[in-house]
């Protein structure tokens, strides 16, 4: 192999893997010379063409001159890859067309000649400069209307939200004099464990600041099931609402200050989320969702002020809640169809959300099923012993030498390693698998109990990824046994939800043309690593596609679109829903997934020639 032939040459390559040709990590570059032609996941076909190789799999052909690059550029030539390519950047064609607009107007003052009402005066002037009528307003913006509107002597710049196919406008706020500044809004994500919101330019579509933090109500609950039931008891949905909220005001205090403006600046909000997410967000008794026939309060949501809600931006602010389909496939999964353009491709697509609940919607422009299944919270570092979210300090990538069981770990940011996120439990797990530290069932093997790096622990025994003195916690970083079987439940759900829904529409795997992945945690997934331990089904990586987090991206194009807007309706009273949880076949195939990849190996053809 080339690497042999250059330890000989005196150049050391480094090979994390033991030379199995699964890290990567080997890359160089031939110069001149030939070596003998191979395949490898990890480089692209321009890399190829470039003359990247791994060198642990190359044999030399002849004379060779080769460069090897350095660490900082072998992890940009990775991140170029296939194995790690980044989220496809998503754009949406239709025209932007915001509800929310300032208009400036001047208003004639009254008289004994002209004592018409100060709203119908505003009214009229609206009607007369813009040709916008039917304009209607809340009690407490009217209660100071008259006191703005002397104060300003009688030149205002009033803010309404109206969409083009309403039959009013719906005036939310009335500033003194002709502003210049845009009228802004947000969009925001209700995940489960996290929450992520984006202030955007109403006129101009452009993004202000992004901020994100964990969703609060995780403390009552790691899955949605956990806080309906909290939910029930005395006083839990009032609590959980406010928790929610609170989380929401947290960010939206962020943006704010990250762009010195004020709350009330703020005009108009959209959200997605689960079913569960949108209800606990508004109130609504969830505990029907659980309960067979498992039937929700709504599906499509009433718009609402901020003040009802207590949001803190502009408090006659309406707000949007994108439809849900069904009980378990929310308005996050609505506002992915959307962003992903599925509702309007020709091929037969597989759409994954992949978080603490799994979503998955198949089909095309002509017709569209989905299901969903609780997943659980351990790819986004929940119910782990020592998961933690994507942020800096997380393991992100995990690499097992098979002859000496010694990992080579990868993390996030320039800091020491404080954890381990989704996606270094999915590589880790994947490795240790490959290596043989753990068997098809998630079980630490007890032949290499020997090795310092497997030792019992609280909850049997565990796998070290990071020693005590090597991290920034003090203390080590394992997979435990227990983390295992967690991990294992979770791919083993999403796998059985996309197999059973391929039963009941006749539809083979092979006749999936492409897959994407939305979901923040989606873009972080290593595919090849997802398809060893069982997560994604086995097809050709080119048809799979990363798609970053199209629940807000969705929200993001709505809050800016009206005719968005109107086809994330369409989608929500389009999709067929599937019910999984009463579904005896789901759970057969449930058990079956739950093995390391499966009980069926013939379903993973890669993965069994890589072990």
């Amino acid at each position: 192999m080339l690497v042999d032939a250059a330890a000989k040459a005196g150049i050391l390559i480094d090979t994390p893997c033991g030379g199995q040709g699964r890290c990567g990590r080997c890359l160089v570059r031939v110069d001149k010379g030939q070596v003998s032609d191979y395949e490898s996941p990890y480089l692209t076909t321009e890399q190829i063409q470039q003359g990247w190789i791994l060198a642990c799999v190359a044999r030399v052909a002849g004379d060779l001159v080769i460069s090897v690059p350095t660490r900082s550029e072998q992890d940009t030539i990775t991140s170029e890859s296939a194995v790690t390519r980044k989220a496809v950047i998503t754009h949406l064609d239709w025209p932007l067309s915001p509800a929310v607009r300032h208009l400036f107007v001047e208003l004639p003052p009254p008289s004994l000649a002209d004592n018409t009402a100060d709203f119908d005066r505003l009214k009229s002037a609206i009607v007369k400069k813009h040709g916008i009528e039917n304009t209607k307003a809340g009690l407490p913006l009217i209660q100071k209307l008259s006191q703005n509107l002397r104060k300003a002597h009688w030149q205002v710049t009033a803010t309404i939200d109206k969409r083009n196919q309403s039959k009013e406008a719906r005036l939310i706020k009335v500033y003194p004099g002709h502003i210049k500044q845009p009228p802004l809004g947000v969009a925001v994500d209700i995940g489960t464990t996290n929450i992520a919101a984006t202030l955007v330019n109403l006129d101009s579509s452009r993004i202000l600041s992004h901020a994100s933090t964990i969703n609060r109500q995780i403390t009552c609950g790691e899955d949605v099931i956990s806080r309906i039931i909290y939910s029930e008891h005395r006083g839990g949905l009032k609590q959980l609402n406010r928790m929610v909220i609170h989380t929401i005001n947290e960010l939206l205090n962020e943006l704010c200050d990250n762009n010195s403006i004020k709350n009330s600046n703020i005009d108009r909000m959209v959200v997605a989320g689960n079913t569960t997410m949108t209800h606990l967000f508004l109130s609504l008794p969830p505990k029907y969702i659980r309960q067979e026939p498992y039937v929700c309060s709504a599906t499509h949501f009433p718009l609402v002020t901020a003040r009802e809600l207590g949001v803190r931006i502009n408090p006659n602010a309406l707000i949007y809640c994108i439809p849900a389909v069904a009980a378990y496939i929310g308005g996050d999964i609505t506002a992915g169809i959307l962003s992903s353009r599925l509702f309007k491709n020709n091929k037969l697509s597989l759409f994954l959300d992949i978080g603490t609940n799994g979503e998955m919607v198949l089909g095309s422009s002509d017709w569209m099923m989905a299901c969903a299944c609780s997943a659980g919270p351990a790819f986004e570092g929940a119910g782990v012993s020592c998961g933690m979210p994507a942020t800096p300090g997380a393991i992100e990538e995990v690499t097992i030498n098979s002859t000496t069981l010694e990992p080579t770990i990868k993390i996030i940011g320039d800091a020491s390693p404080l954890g381990i996120c989704g996606s270094g439990m999915i590589s880790a797990l994947a490795e240790m698998l490959n290596t043989r530290v753990v068997d098809k069932a998630g079980h630490i093997r007890h032949n290499t109990s020997q090795n310092s790096r497997i030792q019992p622990g609280e909850h049997g025994a565990e796998y070290v990824l990071c020693w005590a003195a090597d991290s920034g916690t003090g203390r080590n970083i394992t997979l435990t046994e227990v983390d295992i079987n967690n991990l294992i439940r979770t791919k083993a759900a999403i796998y059985a939800g996309i197999t059973v829904m391929l039963k009941k529409l006749d539809i083979s795997l092979s006749q999936i043309e492409q897959v994407l992945i939305g979901g923040a945690f989606g873009q972080h997934i290593n595919i090849e690593r997802a398809i060893q331990i069982g997560l994604l089904p086995d097809i050709p990586w080119e048809r799979i596609q990363y798609l970053g987090n199209t629940s807000l991206s969705g929200a993001y194009n709505i809050l800016l679109s009206e005719q968005a807007q109107q086809q994330a309706e369409n989608i929500a009273h389009n999709i067929t829903y599937l019910e999984l949880i009463a579904d005896n076949e789901f759970m057969n195939e449930l058990t079956a997934a739950s093995f390391l990849p499966h009980t069926d190996s013939s379903k993973f053809p890669s993965s069994k020639a890589s072990t």
